[in-house]
């Protein structure tokens, strides 16, 4: 059957049209996606050259070359540089073509030194030099300095205000800021910044305001170390602030233990320091992403040659006062900690799987979801743990879904702006370009059956989140724990003066029916949230409420 399918499948795009032929166009560019997993790459690319040769996908801009790049990335596999090359000049004819993704990507390291490559590459160079120098020019790529000239900190700010104005995907959502009045405000602050670290704390400051957890300032890795961190993590629990692990054991002899809540810090309450301290300055999308970046992220960091006080309160409800040296970032990597396991499997009681997903950043996740999944057909439950996972790649947390599943299922819908010089100067309204959500095909015959949950709190975070939704939407099983971290999409990058560089969110993405959860978080089924006492004695307060779920749901 599943092969009668497949012949179907093939000859499909050449009878349907609209909706119908992007369904399959995504089927087939999943099968072609499968087979270069597989290493399969003659099969691949016969695939792609179908969709290649159908006139329907010419009215597909984003789809054609997305089809024409990948089907290059295979023949380039197969050694066959005059096929890799034909197709990437169609694909530069079209219009899209970047010579960075060429240059990185290793899929065309095969024919790196091929004389028809890098004539293209050089065709190509010349051809974008104008756009890149428009977009992206090197007058911006100013060395650090203890203290940049105030030109460029204006030219910084100015590149902010720009980038962010003419791309950002949620102005909307902040019910009418005047930008360019910010923008005025801020000019004054920088010019009264004294160091290039003070500058990036105000461009932070800045970028914070348009509240996106996918938009903010990356500071010059100079200017960091000019920061500190006591060698404690903290957490927030029920809206308290506790040590959470303690790196240093000379802190121990201090009497600093996990366990131990942080009450005052410097003398301030904690809640009182960290919203003077960090709320203004710290980009998030929601409230739960944004305490969990002050109070777990920021809240202790400062100048190094600072120490920092701290008012503790232990479990018998004691108080005492440490002062704690700030370190940097170097002397705090070299304190051992647990073992962090991108990947993690184990049974729990009731022949339960348990499968932790920390991250969606490449493909080896998928790998490894595959090598386990004989292991965990034969459990009676699944319970996938998503809650420390802050993103990556939406396809590798959307291939694994494919494994829960025999029928297709949908990836978020999203738009992003369309912004028309002609249009604006008609005085037309600003329009959107905008994708259903994708049609996703299942792993493949005999998907995992059993129940499943999802576990999900405010560090699930950005193609984590897309997983969550794309689950939820399916209507697979329950989400279980608290809101996500609510920010996703796609962000753009680009430099700034002094070897840092910001990034603003371009995409909007909401549920495949048209649910916001940027902002918002994508909510639970079922709520469970950390207590106090059960993070004092090490137990999981949400795992233990999804193995009461799945005990009861269980004939």
């Amino acid at each position: 059957m599943r092969s009668v399918c497949r012949c179907l499948i093939f000859l499909l795009p050449f009878l349907c049209c609209g909706q119908q032929f992007r369904d399959v166009l995504d089927q087939r560019n999943a099968e072609a996606a499968r087979l270069y997993e597989q290493k399969q790459y003659a099969a691949a690319s016969a695939i792609l050259e179908e969709l290649r040769r159908n006139p329907q996908i010419a009215a597909l801009e984003d789809a054609r070359d997305n089809v024409l790049y990948n089907l290059a990335c295979n023949y380039s596999l197969l050694g066959d540089a005059k096929k890799a090359v034909d197709v990437l000049r169609e694909a530069a004819t079209a219009g899209n073509l970047s010579t960075a993704n060429l240059r990185q990507d290793s899929d065309f390291d095969s024919i790196r030194k091929d004389p028809g490559f890098v004539k293209l590459l050089d065709e190509l160079d010349a051809k974008q030099k104008p756009a890149q120098m428009l977009w992206s020019s090197p007058a911006m790529r100013t060395p650090y300095r203890e203290d940049l000239p105030e030109d460029e900190k204006i030219a910084g700010l100015s590149l902010l205000w720009s980038e962010a104005k003419y791309n950002f995907a949620y102005f909307e959502r902040l019910g009418g800021i005047d930008w360019d009045g910010q923008y005025l405000s801020y000019l004054a602050k920088v010019r009264r910044t004294k160091s290039t670290l003070e500058y990036y704390q105000t461009l932070a400051e800045f970028l914070a305001q348009l509240h996106d957890g996918h938009t903010n300032v990356n500071f010059p890795r100079e200017a960091r170390s000019r920061l500190g961190w006591p060698a404690i993590n903290t957490h927030l629990v029920e809206g308290r602030v506790f040590v959470d692990s303690v790196l240093d054991p000379e802190l121990v002899k201090e009497h600093v233990q996990r366990g131990s809540e942080i009450v005052e810090v410097d003398g301030i309450p904690v809640k009182q320091y960290g919203e003077q301290r960090w709320a203004s300055a710290l980009s998030a999308s929601s409230p739960q992403g944004l305490a969990v970046k002050i109070y777990e992220g920021s809240l202790l960091s400062g100048p190094l040659e600072w120490p920092v006080k701290l008012t503790l309160r232990d479990a018998t409800g004691s108080l005492i006062q440490v002062t704690l040296p700030r370190k940097s970032f170097a002397d705090l990597a070299k304190y051992p900690e647990k073992p962090w396991k991108r990947f993690e499997r184990r049974t729990l009681a009731g022949n339960v799987a348990y499968v932790a997903l920390r991250s969606f950043g490449n493909n080896a996740m998928v790998k490894e979801f595959d090598r386990a999944f004989e292991s965990i057909r034969t459990s009676d439950a699944l319970i996938l743990d998503v809650r420390e996972n802050g993103g990556g790649s939406s396809s590798v947390g959307w291939s694994i879904l494919g494994y829960l599943t025999d029928h297709e299922f949908l990836s978020s819908q999203w738009r992003t702006r369309n912004y028309r010089p002609s249009f604006r100067a008609w005085g037309n309204p600003e329009k959107w370009y905008s994708q259903p959500g994708r049609k996703l095909p299942p792993h493949g015959p005999n998907p995992y059956s059993q129940p499943v949950v999802v576990l999900i709190g405010p560090h699930t975070y950005s193609a984590a989140e897309d997983f969550a939704v794309a689950f939820d939407a399916m209507k697979r099983g329950k989400l279980i724990g608290e809101p996500t971290g609510g920010s996703t999409g796609q962000p753009l990058v680009f430099a700034l003066p002094g070897g840092g560089s910001a990034r603003i969110c371009t995409k909007h993405d909401r549920y495949p029916d048209g649910k916001e959860f940027v902002g918002v978080g994508v909510l639970p089924n079922i709520t469970a949230a950390e207590t106090v006492e059960d993070f004092r004695a090490g137990r999981d307060t949400v795992l233990e409420a999804a193995l009461r779920y799945i005990g009861q749901s269980q004939p």
